[in-house]
């Protein structure tokens, strides 16, 4: 919540991003939802993270304070990831990406496996990936301006419990005083395209997860509305070295729902051999 925003030149834009955790460990770096900034990342998730090792968050082409126009495809999102990461002078990374950020991971583990040591996959599924953004998650997914109800109705169940989780979400999150600015039309659209490009993915697109030869971690509830909670078993079970987590009454905001549980699950994955 006090973390400072710094910037940095790559691929020919400004990338606005923070940095906090210890120095010393290999960096993980954090892959941002759809039409999410620096400011929709649970302040209990980083916080947890960064107890441990150096965690950065950062806004990828056109988003938040980060300069330039948002491309509309997976390949050019994670080539302008890669582009920051190389920028930072990094050689090794970890990866967290949650959403339309788990694709972005995944394309940057095809494009530079070297690159990556670990990754965790949340709330996403491989390409071709069935049943995405149906047509009243799509409505409320891209609400201008967003509000609290649309948030709760895509990220959590509709039990007394998700929902109440939900909240306690929402509060942490808008603590953060200086906030970024709001996500615009152009993002929001181009981040669209990139899913509906990636769920159109053939059955070859969805072959090359055999070849990701790092440990994976994929994490999930256990009714995602937004990305159904099967295309993580299926990412799971294509991956050769894919471990899978279903957090029980949960949707596609799992681990703001249990932040505790996502952090020590993801602190012990990070830290094994």
């Amino acid at each position: 919540m006090t973390a400072r925003t710094a910037f940095v030149q790559a691929a020919g834009v400004s990338i606005a991003y923070r940095r906090l955790g210890p120095e010393g460990e290999i960096p993980l770096i954090l892959l941002q939802h759809f039409r999410g900034n620096m400011d929709n990342w649970d302040p209990a998730v980083i916080d947890g993270l960064a107890t441990e090792r150096p965690v950065i968050l950062f806004d990828n082409r056109g988003i938040g304070q980060s300069s330039g126009l948002t491309p509309s495809s997976i390949a050019d999102m994670a080539a302008d990831a890669i582009a920051f990461i190389e920028s930072l002078a990094l050689t090794r990374v970890d990866v967290l990406g949650f959403s339309l950020g788990g694709m972005i991971a995944q394309q940057m583990s095809f494009d530079r496996p070297a690159l990556i040591r670990r990754a965790i996959l949340v709330g996403t599924g491989g390409p071709g990936s069935a049943g995405m953004f149906r047509p009243e998650v799509v409505v409320a997914a891209t609400m201008m301006p967003p509000d609290a109800e649309s948030l709760l109705f895509l990220f959590f169940r509709p039990s007394a419990s998700s929902q109440a989780a939900g909240w306690r979400y929402l509060q942490r999150m808008l603590t953060r005083v200086d906030r970024e600015p709001a996500t615009t039309q152009h993002t929001i659209q181009a981040h669209l395209a990139a899913i509906r490009s990636w769920g159109e993915a053939n059955g070859e697109a969805f072959a090359r997860l055999r070849q990701i030869e790092q440990p994976i971690l994929v994490v999930n509830g256990t009714h995602d509305i937004m990305i159904p909670s099967f295309n993580a078993y299926a990412l799971s079970q294509q991956v050769p070295n894919a471990y899978l987590i279903l957090y029980p009454d949960a949707g596609h905001g799992a681990l703001f729902q249990y932040p505790d549980w996502f952090v020590h699950d993801v602190s012990r994955f990070l830290g094994g051999e």
